[in-house]
């Protein structure tokens, strides 16, 4: 069996991060997510809003870099949960349990440096120059593949 799921869209709110009576994090948000087809009749996309919970290490992430409007990718698995309304009647809702949630957005909307989210490669100054970098050089020895 397998219960995998992927998705791409923006945050709706901020996310709410709780944290459990054993102090286990958990954050909740929602997403809005476009399908990738319009109507026939030449409409709009139709957008579906999805509940997504994190926990743990994951939630913390996602409640500290993310914020609403932000852009993400989420890879979980999806849930039935049940429950009971305030009526006392049976209720079903689906949410997406999240193992991982990555940046989808490359820059911020202002069009500046996207901040502690920026993996782009660290540039030196010179050929060579890997000082305060994550980067060294490394020795060509005599050139033969060790295998």
């Amino acid at each position: 069996m397998l219960n995998h799921i992927t998705l791409m869209g923006r945050l709706t709110r901020d996310p709410e991060l709780r944290y459990t009576p054993s102090g286990t994090p958990v954050a909740s948000f929602s997403l809005a997510v476009d399908r990738d087809f319009a109507s026939k009749d030449g409409g709009e996309k139709q957008t579906d809003f999805i509940d997504i919970v994190a926990w743990r290490q994951t939630g913390e992430f996602v409640s500290k870099y993310f914020s609403k409007g932000s852009m993400a990718v989420v890879s979980g698995r999806l849930q039935m949960r049940d429950w009971q309304d305030k009526d006392g009647n049976k209720r079903r809702s689906a949410e997406v349990v999240a193992d991982n949630v990555y940046f989808g957005d490359s820059k911020r909307r202002d069009g500046s440096d996207s901040g502690p989210h920026d993996f782009s490669t660290p540039r030196s100054s010179g050929e060579g120059d890997f000082k305060g970098s994550a980067f060294s050089e490394l020795d060509n020895g005599d050139g033969d593949l060790p295998f």
